[in-house]
């Protein structure tokens, strides 16, 4: 079966800004199935444009910053 991001449904979706990088925190349901938490992060580069980034490990601040968001994003799940 082959992604169909037309069935993929944003429940809950807010994003925070640092210097270099923007973590979004997002609840997201495929096919009207079991919403699941969805973290990403998209580094910036020189120009200041945002590309898709591996998560991987977060600093304390980052980790700071978007712990509400998580806790915000539960009511969707």
């Amino acid at each position: 079966m082959v992604f169909d991001k037309s069935l993929d449904k944003e429940l809950f979706s807010e994003k925070v800004e640092f210097e270099r990088s923007v973590i979004t925190i997002a609840v997201m349901s495929y096919n009207e199935g079991v919403p699941k938490l969805q973290l990403s992060r998209e580094n910036k580069n020189a120009a200041g444009e945002l590309g898709f980034a591996k998560l991987g490990r977060m600093t304390k601040e980052e980790v700071e910053a978007v712990l509400p968001l998580i806790e915000k994003a539960k009511k969707y799940l």
